[in-house]
């Protein structure tokens, strides 16, 4: 039933004690210690009043009952899961603060979670901006915290799935992850482990054999494991008809050790043979095979997926909550100067927009277990956790519990504004988005009034960060953004002032970004604050500071400073121009450099990497608008691209041209170097070809093609472009950074 509050005066739980039968497991400890360090109050393990008392009793799985009457609470689970979500739904309701424990009421409140697996993986490996550097305590409290929401499973990550060692590990990786498996066991939560097939050949019989061997190392270490999560790429790489058997004998390894334990699959990476073959094996009904899940790069969607997996047979689904860009969910019409400097693994609450998904991938589903690399995206984790339990729930009430659990009752309400506010900062274009800087004023206003504690506070310090990090890109973009106007100016007054002295005046400008620099008070608070978080929680955000993986993950005082014009791309300009002999010739390519964007009479133009710049870009449902974090030998425009999925291509629409006229179109193939696996193709208005599969130049240049005649004579043009059908396993698709149509 729904929450009854009646309004009269709180219970004052100042002296309250515990009692709990034997079989509700530790959620005494969690509900006395969580307490303790929000008030500084200890509950005494006796009868009296008020009273609050934890038992088992019938109900449905998990669920709880929490009954409020006079001066006594029982919190009712009907197993030990039961009673730890009774707790936590119980702590969460608390006015907790110095010497203060107080609940309103009286209440009564029934409740049991509606999907059936809800968790997230937490990988402890150097690929990690933060795990790897936890202390077994750390993984504790984090467990816990993720069990006061609702989560009931945690994925692991065994050390053979990664080659590289962390210069943060506590323990040796297999050693801390049966400690973890431990933790997770006295929580009650179920173990899972992500464990790709590596080996390129299985095959062969000696590798099957050595793989088996080497999974039962990690089989034998853990105390519990309830499931294991074979990839079917990304990585790995390995048919079907050969997977199968060859789980099939990790199965009857990992049963001597765990006899109640499945092995789950997906078909990520399948092509259509391979993922015939997939659907023929699970129809098999081999006993060990526990369930599907659905991850990034399967080619069907959840809803047939559901339709062609026996019912017996569960799916769960593997959503990426920690990645900004080149990832499953990019953050839609994200700014280039935000993806050039966070990159692609930064602090990310996406509350509004994790809702969506998450309703998304709801039907079909048994639950998720989602994608995370750290705690940039702790929020996320706790709002799947949430809604896992109540799918009804808004992102708003779980943002005021969290604010209210983790940052406090003073600042609860006002932390929860401003997460949503951080996720506004990255809405549309920056330049232009004056709340940026009134989502920092927010959290200045908590941050002059916190005392030592919530400084302290490892999710306070998350999105302080945040604040500081978004509003000082914004100030540097505005100013920067000024300098190469001013810059440009001077170039204009080439023909009357002369090539070399106005390129020197417009260099002066441009170096002002850096001889002269700006709002180093918001870059000196974020450093300071990066220091703060390696010290909390261990994350890493500097590769030469913090010792983090690798630049573009979550090392984002690395990237800081990136340009954010193109500042790079004129001086190295300026620097071949000189080498010109002829004025008129250092005029002319001067003239090419302002006239880089311009389509000509009747044309159009279109940078695909920026929100603002691309007109005639059409936003396929299941289209990816990725950025890298790394810049081109061109312009900065060369550094973000649109890309095509597997099911849809860039798209490009035009109106309005001269039927009578000629076109052609200038393109610039931008991306990784992945790219060049398969060929891409262009095409107009679906059935002429523009240009056949071809690689992407190298280096990367501009590339012209014209556009048959028959695709503008009515005034009309779409333009597409896709890959060749790449192998299974990863492949990006076709990435496009820039596109002119002009009239040849």
């Amino acid at each position: 039933m729904s929450p009854l509050l009646l309004a009269f005066a709180a219970l004052d739980l100042s002296h309250a004690t515990v009692s709990a039968e034997p079989a509700a497991g530790n959620a005494r400890v969690v509900l006395v210690e969580e307490v303790e360090k929000r008030s500084g109050l200890r509950w005494r393990e006796s009868e009296g009043s008020p009273a609050i008392r934890l038992r088992i009793a019938a109900g449905p799985a998990e669920g709880y009952r929490i009954v409020h009457r006079d001066s006594a609470i029982e919190v009712t689970g009907s197993d030990r899961r039961g009673v730890l979500y009774g707790v936590g739904r119980l702590l969460r309701m608390l006015e907790l603060g110095p010497g203060v424990a107080r609940l309103a009421g009286p209440l009564d409140i029934t409740s049991a979670p509606a999907m059936k697996i809800r968790g997230h993986q937490l990988g402890n490996r150097p690929l990690n901006n933060s795990v790897d550097a936890w202390t077994p305590a750390m993984w504790d409290q984090h467990i816990r915290d993720l069990a006061i929401f609702g989560t009931n499973s945690v994925e692991l990550i065994p050390p053979q799935a990664f080659s590289d060692t962390s210069p943060h590990f506590r323990l040796p990786p297999l050693e801390m992850m049966g400690e973890v498996s431990r933790i997770l066991d006295e929580y009650s939560m179920d173990v899972w482990i992500w464990f790709p097939a590596l080996e390129k050949d299985y095959s062969d019989p000696a590798t099957v054999d050595r793989a088996v061997k080497d999974w039962e190392t990690v089989f034998a270490k853990m105390r519990r494991i309830d499931a294991v999560f074979v990839p079917g790429g990304d990585p790995g790489h390995t048919h079907p008809k050969h997977l199968f058997p060859m789980l099939e004998k990790q199965a009857a390894s990992l049963a001597r050790h765990h006899p109640k334990a499945k092995i789950w699959v997906s078909p990520q990476g399948f092509d259509a043979e391979w993922l015939d073959e997939f659907y023929r094996q699970v129809a098999s009904g081999p006993a060990w095979f526990g369930g599907v899940v659905h991850g990034p790069g399967v080619r069907v969607s959840l809803k047939e997926l559901r339709s062609r997996i026996p019912k017996r047979y569960p799916i769960r689904t593997y959503p990426d909550v920690t990645h900004a860009v080149r990832s499953q969910y990019p953050v839609a019409d994200w700014d280039p100067a935000f993806a050039f400097t966070h990159g692609r693994e930064p602090i990310n609450p996406r509350p509004r927009a994790y809702k969506k998904i998450f309703d998304s991938l709801r039907d079909g589903s048994d639950g998720f277990i989602t994608y995370s690399d750290g705690t940039n995206d702790d929020v996320n984790k706790i709002l799947w956790s949430a809604l896992g339990w109540d799918p009804t729930a808004g992102a708003e009430a779980i943002l005021r519990e969290y604010g209210s659990y983790f940052i406090g009752s003073a600042h609860g309400d006002s932390f929860a504004q401003g997460l949503l506010a951080l996720e506004d900062n990255w809405r549309g274009p920056l330049i232009a988005n004056h709340g940026v800087d009134l989502t920092l004023d927010r959290f200045r206003a908590m941050e002059r009034t916190a005392g030592p504690n919530l400084l302290g506070n490892w999710r306070f310090q998350l999105a302080l960060y945040r604040a500081y990090y978004d509003a000082y890109v914004r100030s540097r973009l505005i100013r920067e953004t000024a300098l190469e106007a001013r810059a440009r100016e001077y170039l204009e007054t080439a023909p009357s002032a002369g090539s070399l002295a106005a390129m020197d005046a417009a260099a002066a400008v441009l170096a002002e970004a850096s001889s002269k620099p700006a709002y180093q008070h918001y870059r000196t608070r974020v450093f300071e604050l990066g220091a703060a978080l390696f010290q909390s929680i261990g994350m890493q955000s500097s590769l030469d500071l913090y010792g983090g993986y690798g630049r573009g993950r979550a090392t984002t005082l690395d990237s800081i400073d990136t340009p954010l014009n193109d500042r790079a791309w004129l001086e190295k300009s300026f620097a071949r121009i000189r080498h010109e002999k002829d004025e008129k010739t250092r005029l002319a390519r001067i003239a090419e450099i302002l006239n880089w964007r311009n389509p000509g009479p009747g044309g159009f133009y279109d940078d695909l990497g920026d929100p603002a710049r691309q007109p005639h870009l059409v936003q396929e449902p299941e289209s990816e608008i990725p950025w890298i974090n790394t810049q081109a030998e061109g312009p900065l425009s060369w550094s973000s691209w649109a890309s095509s999925s597997r099911r849809a291509p860039v798209k490009m629409r035009y109106t309005g041209l001269d039927p009578a006229a000629r076109y052609k179109v200038r393109v610039v193939y931008g991306g990784e170097m992945l790219s060049q696996e398969q060929g891409i193709r262009c095409m107009a208005d679906s059935s002429m070809t523009v240009h056949p599969y071809m690689k992407k130049p190298l280096p990367v240049r501009p590339v012209e093609f014209d556009i048959p005649e028959e695709a503008t004579r009515d005034g009309d043009l779409t333009l597409t472009w896709d890959r060749e059908p790449p192998p299974p396993g990863r492949s990006r698709g076709a990435q496009i950074a820039e596109v002119w149509v002009m009239k040849r």
